[in-house]
């Protein structure tokens, strides 16, 4: 049962790996070239968003590699150690880091909703902040319960 699970996690980490590569390649410049032949004016806006979008593909990526080591850990049954910890800590900190770089493309997605008058391309910004954020934060408890497990079973091997 939990080799299958394992499976279809890691099957998910692909999948989502091959829809940000597909739409790095062909999604992103694609609409960027759309918005560039209606709004020539705002060349510098665009390729700062491109600049900020290509820049998150990094810590998106190692986070991936991070959670298929950690279900690697799990399959393995080590779990329970520190290298367990630090693989959570790495996602943590990637997705803190996605969220600061979409943090700086705020003011991007303030000019552009100002221009077209659509006040709601800004909450669309503000989802692509909080949710890397919410999953840092959830890295980050699920970091702190793993420690706590490891130093109380390191303190139940030493009490027998």
């Amino acid at each position: 049962m939990q080799t299958k699970t394992i499976l279809f996690l890691r099957f998910v980490l692909l999948i989502l790996g091959t829809l940000v590569s597909i739409l790095a390649v062909l999604g992103i410049p694609s609409l960027a070239r759309e918005i560039l032949n209606y709004h020539p004016e705002y060349s510098l806006q665009i390729y700062g968003v491109l600049l900020i979008l290509y820049s998150t593909s990094v810590p998106f990526y190692y986070a991936l590699i991070q959670s298929n080591k950690l279900l690697t850990y799990i399959q393995d049954r080590i779990a329970f150690s520190s290298l367990s910890v630090i693989a959570l800590k790495k996602i943590k900190i990637s997705a803190y880091g996605i969220s600061l770089l979409y943090l700086i493309m705020l003011p991007f997605f303030y000019i552009l909703g100002a221009f077209d008058d659509a006040p709601g391309i800004i909450l669309v910004g503000i989802v692509m902040i909080f949710s890397p954020l919410v999953i840092g934060f959830f890295a980050a408890i699920l970091q702190s319960l793993l420690e706590e497990a490891i130093n109380y079973k390191s303190e139940n091997e030493l009490t027998i």
